[in-house]
């Protein structure tokens, strides 16, 4: 708790968790600099305008979770399924109204969305603005403990991708067979990122290998 912004969010990255060098090659390590995300993550933290820590959390999280992962992904898996994703939320006057709302009003005590649920009460049920929040997390890791095939295409994956230079071969044993059974839950989120990188890497570099 005493790791100020935004290095504490740094503290639940599984690379760094694990270890760097128990994941990666070490001739590959020495060719990247291991410092160089958390220092644009610096960077952004400091570039929103704002007095308010709540306000600049919301900055940082706007930039990364918003612009960089979650708009970027629905539309790329809707535009797939040939659908044109819309999101009415992120209009830029509702934005801007939103911006110019007090941080007690985001936020009021342990109340998430209170302003939002308070302008909505008496028009969305009641149900909708009581309900508990649900997460969108991907059981990842129990689905491939559970289904063979998907086991077998992450199981090909990460050897393949072991392949390359970059990724110790030794990690990825121990990751399959003694990590990933033992805490499918906690180590299926870096099964299923070397799994994905890995399939990127065979549709956009299939002969990419580390000198």
């Amino acid at each position: 708790a005493r790791v100020p912004m935004p290095g504490r969010m740094e503290l639940y990255n599984l690379l760094l968790r694990i270890g760097p060098q128990q994941i990666m090659e070490p001739e590959w390590l020495c060719q990247i600099d291991l410092h160089a995300p958390l220092a644009q993550q610096d960077e952004v933290w400091q570039m929103a305008v704002t007095e308010s820590p709540l306000n600049r959390n919301l900055a940082f999280d706007w930039r990364y979770t918003l612009a960089e992962c979650d708009v970027p992904k629905v539309v790329g898996s809707a535009s797939m399924a040939g659908v044109q994703a819309r999101f009415p939320f992120l209009d830029r006057e509702l934005v801007e109204f939103s911006m110019s709302l007090p941080p007690a009003y985001k936020l009021k005590g342990q109340q998430l969305r209170w302003f939002f649920k308070e302008a909505l009460r008496d028009f969305l049920p009641s149900e909708i603005i009581n309900k508990q929040k649900h997460g969108f997390g991907l059981p990842f890791g129990v689905w491939c403990l559970r289904d063979a095939a998907l086991r077998k295409l992450a199981e090909d994956s990460l050897q393949s991708i072991a392949l390359r230079g970059f990724v110790r071969p030794a990690f990825v044993r121990e990751l399959l067979t003694t990590l990933l059974p033992a805490h499918p839950g906690y180590y299926g989120e870096l099964v299923w990122i070397l799994c994905m990188l890995e399939l990127w890497l065979q549709q956009v570099r299939p002969g990419y290998r580390m000198a």
